[in-house]
């Protein structure tokens, strides 16, 4: 079994993120002692979004494309309708999700961010959650959908909206815990 405070945790986002569901787990995560950095697609500061408009801007430690999956022991992806919009279609970012699911490695996403996942395409017969809107999306790619706070399957954690944060990021420090996970054939 793993410790938290020792875990290096990897947030990937671009600009349009929700801004509770970047924010929340960097600092419960930091707060429990996990190192925990942020990749953005240029290696520079992003800015969120929160309610009607633009957030504030999280800084950033290094690209998306120089993030090493070997280096970490999970994924957090946050949410809202533009950053995982943007963020699935960039080369990068599917193949370090694969990456990490190829290692048996938490991949942690939340509200619109399994979009990423489905791109990544390692949802396939996984039980999952997400925001209403793409549910019919995660069935369509294979997902066995469901509308609970936080679904974990195999490691990978899913969760709906701004609301399951708490629940969310417990889960994320469970399954750092219980270390690497075997993963079931898409």
């Amino acid at each position: 079994m793993a410790d938290i405070g020792n875990a290096k945790i990897l947030i990937i986002t671009t600009y349009g993120f929700e801004q509770s569901e970047l924010e929340v787990p960097r600092d419960q995560l930091r707060a429990k002692g996990a190192t925990v950095h942020v990749a953005t697609l240029d290696g520079e500061a992003a800015t969120g979004w929160q309610g009607s408009d633009w957030g504030r801007p999280t800084g950033a430690d290094l690209r998306i494309a120089d993030a090493d999956a070997t280096q970490y022991d999970a994924l957090v992806i946050p949410g809202g309708q533009i950053n995982p919009d943007l963020l699935r279609v960039e080369a990068p970012v599917t193949a370090l999700v694969r990456a990490f699911a190829k290692q048996g490695k938490v991949i942690a996403a939340i509200c619109h961010a399994p979009w990423v996942l489905i791109e990544a395409d390692i949802v396939a017969g996984r039980e999952m959650t997400a925001y209403p809107s793409i549910r019919t999306d995660l069935k369509n790619a294979g997902a066995r959908v469901m509308d609970e706070p936080v679904i974990t399957d195999s490691g990978i954690v899913t969760s709906r909206n701004p609301g399951d944060l708490d629940a969310f990021v417990a889960k994320i420090v469970e399954e750092v815990e219980e270390g690497h996970h075997s993963r079931k054939a898409a």
